[in-house]
């Protein structure tokens, strides 16, 4: 372990508490720490611990061993709290924005409610103001991250899952017209390729560079919670037509595929029945193994996706997406970076070539989007008097939920009393350029 004098101390809070950066001599302290905070079993102990080790100790292509913060003990080195920050790039609509993800986020009980959660969302939210990360993306617990000004903002996994009698099974001397072999580095181009081909359909994307993909492959130990399975489907050729991931152990009493994708061109109900057999089979060795039982299969791929409709009714059992806490410290600058995506909707749209302004009541000001002839030329914060009501309303951090796709104007009017607006064409107007659209963002962790 470094020396106290060593370390890079970021603050002295007091009480003989300071918060400081980590270093990959914290491996050892730290992934202990991680483990019997978030794990909640021996086994997901030893998973936590094993992620954390690895950012510590294994190169990552977004993170740094330096880029936890911890708080500890001044007098004995006990760690107390600590959180990371994994950088990353998603797209909206093909438009590259840099996010900041925090995760590992934990306290000693003994230690909690004292704001040591806070001190450190402070400071990573610099290093993303530094960085350029102009969106910070958690996924975490109901509630509690609002009190730093994210909200839920974005869909998250959703689920879908058959048992045994929804296996396709084989015809007596029929053999498998797809076969799933460990995926190679080699195999990265293509991966690459269908996942940027398929991932049009959603608004919000993680990118993947080659680097990540060998990452996800080669990166993590063995023990690493995160840590997927990656699959190439090859048909009776043995030419690739797609790839599936899954994690190497038992989700909800079965396997679970994380990522299924294939070539564009290529019939999910076709190349579907075989990754089903797979996944059964795969559960089967699991149960086998770690003693657990084994009665479902499943796919992790959000609310909407092209093998839910492969399956239909072979997928009775339905998990509903939780969602991603998003935080957009400059929502006019956000808006601003993604205007190409915005005009594209616009020039689509029954309102090609618009002009006006439209005015977002947020409460504490007024959210503007200048228009000249389908052209987003300005956006700004204008100061709000009592009496200015605005085109529409919506209150306090609920907007973000419209601009990344996850509900719909007449949703938030649906629950808010305070979600209203004045004119119908403004809300006609705010759902051309926000529409709903369902996402399934497979971040970097």
């Amino acid at each position: 372990m470094n020396t106290t004098q060593e370390k890079v101390i970021l603050k002295d809070l007091g009480a003989g508490l300071i918060l400081r950066r980590s270093s990959p001599e914290d491996a050892d302290a730290l992934s202990a720490f991680n483990g019997e905070i978030h794990g909640e079993d021996e086994m997901d102990r030893q998973r936590v611990a094993a992620w954390t080790r690895d950012l510590l100790t294994r190169p990552h292509p977004t993170f740094s061993p330096e880029d936890f913060t911890i708080i500890e003990e001044s007098a004995t080195g006990r760690i107390v709290s600590s959180l990371n920050l994994i950088p990353q790039t998603w797209t909206y609509e093909g438009i590259p924005f840099g996010v900041g993800r925090p995760e590992l986020v934990g306290t000693l009980p003994e230690f909690r409610k004292r704001g040591l959660v806070r001190e450190q969302f402070d400071e990573i939210h610099r290093w993303c103001d530094e960085r350029g990360l102009i969106v910070q993306a958690i996924t975490g617990i109901p509630y509690f991250y609002r009190k730093f000004e994210y909200e839920m903002a974005l869909d998250l996994s959703g689920s879908r899952f058959g048992y045994e009698a929804h296996v396709p099974k084989l015809k007596d001397g029929e053999t498998e017209p797809y076969r799933l072999r460990p995926a190679t580095l080699e195999d990265i181009p293509f991966m690459a390729e269908v996942y940027e081909q398929t991932q049009k359909r959603y608004s919000i994307v993680c990118q993947r560079t080659p680097e990540i993909w060998r990452y996800e492959m080669e990166g993590r130990s063995k023990k690493h919670v995160n840590r997927m399975e990656v699959r190439i489907i090859e048909d009776s050729n043995r030419e690739a037509v797609g790839f599936l991931a899954h994690p190497p152990f038992l989700i909800m009493n079965g396997a679970s595929a994380y990522a299924y994708e294939l070539k564009p061109g290529l019939s999910w109900l076709a190349v579907t029945p075989s990754v089903v057999r797979y996944l059964w089979e795969t559960g089967q060795a699991y149960a086998k193994r770690d003693g657990k039982p084994r009665n479902a299969f499943g796919f992790s791929l959000g609310a909407q996706h092209p093998v839910y409709e492969a399956l239909g009714a072979k997928l009775p059992s339905h998990n509903r997406p939780y969602a991603w806490y998003l935080r957009v410290p400059d929502v006019p600058g956000f808006i601003r970076h993604i205007a190409p995506a915005l005009e594209e909707r616009l020039a689509g749209s029954i309102a090609a070539g618009h002009t006006g302004k439209l005015r977002i009541n947020r409460y504490d000001h007024i959210l503007a989007l200048q228009f000249e002839r389908g052209k987003l030329t300005n956006v700004e914060n204008e100061e709000r008097k009592a009496s200015d009501f605005a085109d529409l309303g919506l209150p306090e951090l609920t907007i973000l939920q419209m601009i990344f796709g996850r509900s719909s104007f007449a949703e938030l009017h649906a629950i808010f009393p305070d979600a209203y607006y004045d004119k119908e064409e403004s809300v006609i107007l705010l759902d051309i350029l926000f529409p709903k659209k369902h996402s399934n963002v497979l971040g970097i962790v």
